[in-house]
């Protein structure tokens, strides 16, 4: 067999990467390559089938490395660059300290929207709200639906819309066009985001956006989009569910549906419902069942809200769970041509 002894100053990143690899068990590292684009894994699992003998040394460096930038990683989340090489000079002195911070400036995965990430919504509308609706968009994009769904819910109902009109109506997004916002992002992050071009934003994102948001909310958005663009409404509806959607479903499949909801999610989800949904929902449920239900809801006095439509979210869980494990058909995932009234 080949010798092939790496010494941890002739490796470069991707030789690195195989070693760590290595060096963990199968199910990590198989883990690890589902963040990584194509290139990068065809380039590390090209060094990994290199490997043959690695001194048991370079290996513990090359660990010791890595473990080094996760912790300076977390340091410069915690309390930015400045903070970070601070504690690092501290346990490692200035000269390695100073190493391992450009190391870190320099991983594309470090991102400033990692610090944006750890904001709350009104720090972020406060950071935002000046800014173009494009920027807005293109940053809430890079963040997950929850917290960009309470961001939305933040902005002023003028910029909410158009924010949400963008995001729906993103593609791809070149280099240049993300340099623009890495200024933005660095204000608040101190950090550098990637520019390698991205598929973000998209109709997709802004259904698992709306599907999180209040049902006002997003009744709204969708309507507010409708008049701007109407393809571009139908096409978010499609694919998102809404608690109204009810009266859409079959009634074998809404029976199947009653018998997994909570009933006091059912009673106060109908608090505000239509009463052809309420309609709908009661000649599916057994005449007793139906005249509870009916008292139930006849009695009830005030409630918020946010506890109706915390209600109304907790089902369209249930729905979705059920359509997933293809207990029930929504047959909301079809064009216009296929869609009846």
């Amino acid at each position: 067999m080949q010798s092939n002894i790496l010494q941890k100053s002739n490796l470069n990143g991707a030789q690195k990467a195989a070693i760590l690899l290595i060096a963990l068990d199968v199910d990590t590292a198989a883990q690890v390559f589902q963040y990584l684009d194509n290139n990068e894994v065809e380039q590390i699992s090209a060094e990994i089938t290199k490997v043959r003998n690695t001194a048991s040394g370079t290996v513990d460096l090359v660990l010791e490395e890595f473990y080094n930038m996760v912790t300076a990683r977390e340091y410069v989340l915690e309390g930015g660059l400045e903070y970070a090489q601070a504690v690092l000079e501290k346990s490692f002195g200035v000269s390695k300290a100073q190493s391992i911070i450009e190391k870190v400036q320099n991983l594309t995965t470090l991102r400033g929207f990692d610090v944006l990430k750890k904001a709350d919504s009104t720090q972020l509308v406060n950071f935002l709200n000046k800014e173009h609706p494009q920027t807005i968009a293109l940053i809430l994009s890079h963040l997950s639906p929850d917290q960009t769904a309470a961001a939305l819910r933040e902005l002023p109902e003028p910029l909410r819309v158009e924010v949400a009109y963008r995001i729906a109506t993103l593609g791809k997004i070149a280099p240049q066009t993300l340099k623009r916002i890495e200024k933005v992002v660095d204000e608040m992050a101190g950090l550098t985001i990637s520019q390698s071009m991205s598929k973000i934003g998209g109709t997709k994102s802004l259904a698992q956006i709306l599907n999180r948001s209040s049902v006002s909310l997003s009744k709204e958005l969708l309507e507010k989009i409708s008049e701007k663009d109407e393809d571009v409404a139908f096409e978010i509806k499609r694919l998102m569910f809404m608690f109204d959607d009810l009266i859409q479903i079959q009634d074998k499949d809404l029976q199947k549906i009653l018998r997994e909801v909570d009933k006091k999610d059912l009673v106060l989800s109908l608090k505000i419902a239509d009463e052809k949904l309420k309609s709908k929902i009661f000649s599916n449920m057994s005449e007793r069942a139906a005249t509870l239900l009916k008292e139930e809801l006849q009695y009830m006095g005030m409630v918020k809200l946010k506890e109706v439509e915390s209600a109304q979210a907790n089902i369209i869980d249930v729905i979705k769970r059920l359509e997933e494990d293809g207990e029930i058909s929504l047959n909301m995932r079809g064009s216009r041509e296929e869609v009846y009234v």
